[in-house]
């Protein structure tokens, strides 16, 4: 496949069920009229059409330290999807994350910008795995971007 090719499914953050972890990120709230839209986009948008499940979970805020947690509505990867990519090395995934993009942009700025976002927001969140793709996708990049200048010069 030609670079960002939108015939090659990309990666984005997937969550999985366990009952034991704990997951960094954000979470919207909605309120009056914007409610039934939101669950009828997001409805359509994940579950629908992305094959997700649907749960309920405890979403504790950051900035709000003793208070009790509030219920959030989260989507969890199921491998039904046809388009689930299941669990692959940090290369693998950085190799599949290079050749991929789609209406929404190409797969790198969304990797990108999602380890910016973990650095910035949740620093005290330590995801080796998904600073490890990056470091992957980084390393592989100078490859794929070269010139017949560049070829000469070595």
């Amino acid at each position: 496949f030609p670079l960002g090719s939108p015939s090659q499914p990309g990666r984005v953050v997937t969550l999985l069920e366990d009952c034991g972890a704990c997951t960094w990120g954000v979470a919207y709230e909605v309120r009056g009229e914007q409610i039934a839209a939101s669950l009828q986009y997001l409805n359509m948008r994940e579950a629908v059409l992305g094959g997700y499940d649907t749960k309920l979970v405890k979403f504790h805020p950051q900035e709000k330290d003793g208070e009790e947690p509030i219920l959030a509505l989260v989507y969890i990867a199921t491998p039904q999807n046809p388009s689930y990519l299941g669990p692959a090395s940090e290369e693998d995934i950085a190799a599949q994350i290079i050749v991929s993009s789609g209406c929404a942009g190409h797969n790198i700025e969304y990797l990108l910008r999602l380890a910016d976002f973990m650095r910035y927001f949740c620093p005290q969140a330590e995801d080796k795995h998904l600073f490890s793709i990056e470091e992957a996708l980084i390393s592989i990049l100078p490859c794929l971007y070269y010139t017949e200048d560049s070829l000469e010069e070595t």
